[in-house]
């Protein structure tokens, strides 16, 4: 069985992150990813999908990458059960492994064409 995800996308938001119950370091991104077809209307629709990266993958996302950067994201499919306003939620979210940075903000504020991969 497998259970791999490739997506390229922009971000939606700055990535802050946050330590963990059990002091581990967490960044929630939310990628804008266009579908390749076009809908009814002749437009192209957009997918806005979560993902959770864990300690050097989220600082290192976190201190390279801002709002309306390109970045790649592998990773996988995970499930999980939330409580929200006492009923029970299953969510998907992906949970990146690697993210590679495609275009990022220089020191010096302008758009740099780079590929780091972390």
């Amino acid at each position: 069985m497998l259970n791999q995800v490739i997506l390229v996308g922009r971000l939606v938001r700055d990535v802050a992150i946050h330590k963990s119950d059990k002091n581990v370091r967490v960044a929630t991104i939310s990628i804008a990813v266009p579908r390749s077809f076009k809908n009814m209307e002749g437009n192209y629709d957009t997918d806005f999908i979560d993902c959770v990266a864990f300690e050097n993958v989220a600082l290192n996302t976190s201190q390279y990458c801002s709002k309306g950067d390109i970045v790649g994201v592998k990773g996988r499919i995970q499930s999980r059960m939330i409580e929200k306003e006492e009923k029970k939620e299953s969510i998907m979210e992906i949970i990146a492994e690697k993210v590679t940075f495609l275009t990022s903000k220089g020191k010096d504020g302008k758009q740099d064409d780079i590929k780091e991969d972390l």
